[in-house]
C-alpha cells in the first residue's frame, strides 16, 4: 500500500485547466468568430482595397444583404435548390457506394472492382465530370447530380471499406460462431462496428459535395429550378453585387456549422454513447 503511495505521489500532477480550456466550448465559438468579424471590420475600414465596395463588402453590408436576400426568398429559394440537389446527389452516391462496399465484402471479384474504379475515379475533381454529364443529361438539374454522386461515392466506400478491416476479429468471430455469414454478417456486425468510418465518410462526401454542387453551378452556369448558391454568386458577380456575393458566402457557411453540429450530435447519441469513440 504504502508503495502505491509512494509511486502515485512521483507522478506529475495533472495540471488543471485554466483560462480559455475552462470556457464553455460555444462561449469560445461566439468570441472567436467576433474576432473574425472584428478582423473583417478591421480591413474593411483601414484597408483602400476593402474600402472600395465594389470589391469587398463590410460585415454590415454582408448582414443586409443576407437578411434582405431571406427577405425577399431569393437567397432562401438558391439555398433551397442546392440543398436538394445536394441531398439528392449525396443519397445516391451513398446508396452506390453501400452496395460496392457489400459486394467488396462478399468476394474478392468485387473487392478487386472497388479498388480499381477508387484509384481511378477518387482523385477526379468532382466538377472534372460535369463536362460529360452535360453531353449525357443536358443543361439540367441531372448533370450536377451526377456529378454530385460521383464525388460522394469513394470517400463514403473508402472509410467503409477501411472500417469494414479494422472490425475486431473476435466480434467477426463471434458472428460467425452463432450462425452469420454472408449478407448478414455485414449487416449484423461488420456495418454496426465500422460506424465511426460510416460517419467520417459521410462528413467527407458532405465536403465533397458542397464543393461540387456550387463549383458546378458557379463555372459552368448548370441550374436546376432557378439556380442555387452558386448561380446566385454568379448573377451577383455579373452586376457587381459584392455584398450579395458575401451574402451567399455566409449562407454556406451558416450552413456548413449547422451540418457540422448536426454530424457532431449524431457521432454523440451512437459512437460516444455507445463507447467506440471518445467524446
Amino acid at each position: 500500500m504504502s508503495s502505491l503511495t509512494e509511486t502515485s505521489a512521483a507522478l506529475p500532477a495533472r495540471p488543471h485547466a485554466a483560462g480559455w480550456s475552462r470556457l464553455p466550448l460555444w462561449l469560445r465559438r461566439v468570441i472567436l468568430l467576433a474576432a473574425i468579424v472584428g478582423l473583417w471590420q478591421a480591413y474593411v475600414s483601414w484597408s483602400e482595397f476593402g474600402g472600395n465596395p465594389l470589391l469587398f463588402a463590410s460585415p454590415a453590408d454582408a448582414a443586409q444583404a443576407f437578411w434582405e436576400g431571406w427577405r425577399d426568398g431569393s437567397l432562401a429559394r438558391a439555398t433551397w435548390e442546392t440543398m436538394r440537389l445536394l441531398l439528392i446527389g449525396v443519397g445516391i452516391g451513398a446508396l452506390i457506394a453501400a452496395i460496392f462496399t457489400l459486394f467488396a465484402s462478399l468476394s474478392q471479384i468485387g473487392e478487386d472492382i472497388l479498388l480499381l474504379l477508387t484509384a481511378i475515379l477518387n482523385p477526379l475533381p468532382g466538377v472534372a465530370v460535369l463536362p460529360l454529364a452535360l453531353l449525357w443529361f443536358g443543361l439540367s438539374s441531372k448533370a450536377i447530380i451526377f456529378a454530385i454522386a460521383n464525388a460522394t461515392i469513394w470517400p463514403i466506400a473508402i472509410n467503409l471499406t477501411t472500417g469494414f478491416k479494422t472490425v475486431n476479429p473476435t466480434i467477426v468471430a463471434a458472428g460467425r460462431n452463432i450462425g452469420l455469414k454472408g449478407v448478414r454478417l455485414v449487416t449484423d456486425v461488420l456495418a454496426p462496428a465500422a460506424l465511426p468510418s460510416a460517419i467520417s465518410g459521410l462528413k467527407t462526401a458532405w465536403a465533397f459535395g458542397w464543393r461540387t454542387v456550387v463549383a458546378a453551378e458557379l463555372v459552368f452556369g448548370v441550374v436546376g429550378g432557378e439556380g442555387g448558391l452558386g448561380t446566385y454568386i454568379n448573377n451577383a458577380k455579373l452586376y457587381l453585387f459584392t455584398s450579395q456575393m458575401f451574402a451567399a458566402l455566409l449562407s454556406i457557411a451558416m450552413l456548413g456549422v449547422a451540418f457540422e453540429l448536426l454530424f457532431g450530435m449524431l457521432e454523440r447519441r451512437t459512437i460516444v454513447r455507445w463507447g467506440m469513440q471518445s467524446s
